[in-house]
């Protein structure tokens, strides 16, 4: 009898866990919030993920709970512990996913290096804010944003006016300070909920309009020191936060060469998908073990190089298949990734990815085939 995955929310995440799901014999079953999804392919059931009884009863036989998102309401991921099933990463981990005030004081609890941060919940607070960093800051909406979304760089309190007009009594807005920083990093670990973790190669990721365009794994020109810097941040956060899964802590890189930790993801991640065809374990095999406490698989890259890019946009549905075929004929030595998605500008639809011995070969590779599917 096959070991049973319930993920949570059928996107491009939970799509690209079937086949290795496959591979290892695990039979994947997931909740689409509707019909047509990327994981339409293992959707068992299509619901709300906010409503208990939906996910109580899709939850009901299957040996773990996962999630392709990580914005499962807490008292529905609570009832489900107290009902005895096996969620991970569970409720106390993800409260700090979900809420980046939450995560901003227990990284400060922790002693891990951070932006300076404060909670802000009206002018005269961001103001206050801004004139002690310099009159520039980075504002967000503690909870949803994801993709430069909640995401504002404001000069003035008057900048972000909407969003604190919108606060409810004891809600407050993310202030940080604007980092300088040369460049952005990712630092990813996979924890069993036995407490076994590994580690993968810090990346370097490249943002355009925030969201993320390319990565080069491992991030070149890391000295032994930064590795070990970003690894340490990694396990810390995993172990300290009681993360199980695939964990991906979003770094800054400073011209002082700090690193600072930007953000987390409690699950398979953009910066890891070069992983698939660059690691000996890609992450989405990885996360499966890991929820499901099976021995971890090795991190460890296949060749010197990996590069991924992202395909954003891409052009109207009636040619994109064309170009499939012509992508694979020009480059035979990428992989292609698709996500079933219709494209809209912006969006991401698939990827690519490349390895070899030269990053600028692997690299001209991988931007190449991308640039087939460009609008």
């Amino acid at each position: 009898m096959s070991l049973k995955v319930g993920i949570v929310g059928g996107g491009q995440l939970a799509r690209m866990m079937i086949a290795p799901a496959v591979e290892l014999g695990i039979e994947v079953r997931v909740l689409a919030e509707q019909p047509e999804m990327a994981a339409d392919l293992a959707a068992s059931q299509v619901g709300d993920y906010r409503d208990l009884e939906t996910v109580r009863t899709f939850a009901r036989d299957v040996d773990v709970v996962t999630f392709d998102h990580e914005h499962v309401p807490q008292d529905v991921l609570r009832a489900l512990v107290a009902d005895g099933i096996a969620v991970h990463p569970g409720p106390d981990a993800l409260a700090f996913a979900q809420d980046k005030l939450a995560m901003r004081a227990r990284l400060a609890e922790l002693g891990l290096p951070q932006p300076e941060w404060a909670a802000v919940s009206d002018s005269a607070a961001l103001t206050t804010f801004l004139q002690a960093h310099g009159g520039r800051a980075v504002v967000k909406t503690p909870r949803g944003g994801y993709d430069g979304k909640g995401v504002r760089v404001v000069a003035d309190a008057d900048e972000a006016a909407e969003w604190l007009d919108a606060l409810e009594p004891g809600e407050a807005l993310l202030a940080e300070e604007l980092v300088d920083f040369r460049r952005e990093l990712a630092q990813q670990v996979a924890r069993r909920p036995s407490g076994p973790l590994t580690v993968y190669p810090v990346v370097e990721t490249i943002q355009r309009d925030g969201v993320c365009a390319e990565v080069v794994a491992p991030a070149p020109s890391a000295s032994p020191r930064l590795r070990q810097v970003a690894a340490e941040i990694g396990t810390t956060i995993a172990e300290g936060l009681g993360v199980t899964g695939m964990l991906a802590v979003e770094l800054f890189e400073t011209t002082d060469e700090r690193l600072l930790i930007n953000e987390l993801a409690m699950r398979p991640h953009n910066s890891g998908h070069w992983s698939q065809d660059g690691a000996v374990t890609g992450q989405f095999e990885q996360h499966l073990r890991a929820v499901l406490d099976l021995p971890l698989g090795d991190p460890a890259p296949r060749q010197d190089w990996a590069v991924m890019v992202n395909i954003l946009g891409g052009p109207a549905s009636e040619t994109m298949s064309s170009r499939f075929a012509a992508v694979l004929e020009a480059h035979p030595a990428v992989k292609l990734h698709t996500y079933g998605k219709d494209p809209r500008p912006g969006r991401k639809v698939g990827h690519v990815n490349a390895c070899g011995e030269e990053l600028d070969a692997v690299a001209y590779e991988a931007r190449s085939a991308a640039a087939f599917f460009a609008d």
